[in-house]
């Protein structure tokens, strides 16, 4: 165990988290699940991945906190040895008009989707940088990038562009110690939620399987020239 890769994804125990663990389980030699409440979901998780031959634990963690950010990669160092590649995927998402926004809403969403993935990635850097090696994705938002309105999700789409610059940031500084730094945005994934009234109109989107596929790309070895970039798998939605 100690000389092969390990992933921790975050927020894996359903949803686009738990697609890119599983799938994760066939380049590395153990994956770390984590969960926030569903202690039933992650066990699913990890039987699914211990069925490939993997080794696999679940850990949970509020990660709007950050002592318990830091411990959850601690922890995971600790059974595993390493921590190889994070994949920052937890992040809760709250479908709410602007003006009806409360701090409390406010700092949910700004604290599990930007706080959170840098507690990790802090946490995690100085296994990486020792072994010269080390795969960081996050899971970003689709139109990130675009620095428009968006008055029915607005702390999420803040929380989302603020990641893509701490990303970006990241895969500057860490570049030298060998450690890529991505992150995959999704569009409106089949099965997601649409605003009050909206509609798929026809747009080709995307799967969780699509998600995981990009990140198994960044993840891999073939990706070694790949960092600071934003994959975006949002199929034909807003285009």
């Amino acid at each position: 165990m100690k000389t092969e890769k390990v992933a921790l994804v975050t927020g894996s125990s359903r949803g686009i988290g738990r697609e890119i663990a599983i799938r994760l389980a066939d380049i590395a030699g153990g994956v770390a699940v984590h969960y926030h409440r569903n202690k039933t979901a992650a066990a699913e998780v990890v039987r699914l991945i211990r069925l490939k031959g993997k080794a696999c634990f679940a850990f949970r963690a509020d990660l709007t906190r950050e002592k318990q950010a830091v411990g959850l990669v601690r922890n995971v160092e600790g059974r595993f040895g390493r921590i190889d590649i994070l994949v920052n995927c937890f992040g809760p998402f709250l479908l709410k008009p602007w003006e009806k926004l409360t701090g409390p809403d406010w700092d949910l969403i700004l604290r599990g989707n930007l706080h959170s993935a840098f507690f990790c990635l802090k946490a995690a850097m100085p296994g990486m940088r020792k072994r010269k090696w080390g795969r960081v994705i996050n899971i970003g938002y689709g139109r990130a990038e675009q620095l428009g309105a968006f008055p029915n999700i607005t702390p999420y789409a803040a929380a989302k562009t603020g990641l893509l610059i701490l990303t970006r940031t990241a895969a500057k500084a860490e570049a030298a110690s060998g450690i890529t730094v991505n992150m995959v945005s999704p569009g409106l994934i089949q099965g997601g939620r649409l605003p009050s009234g909206g509609r798929f109109e026809s747009s080709v989107l995307g799967t969780p399987f699509d998600v995981a596929k990009a990140v198994l790309f960044l993840a891999s070895e073939d990706a070694e020239a790949v960092t600071g970039t934003n994959l975006i798998v949002s199929g034909t939605w807003k285009m």
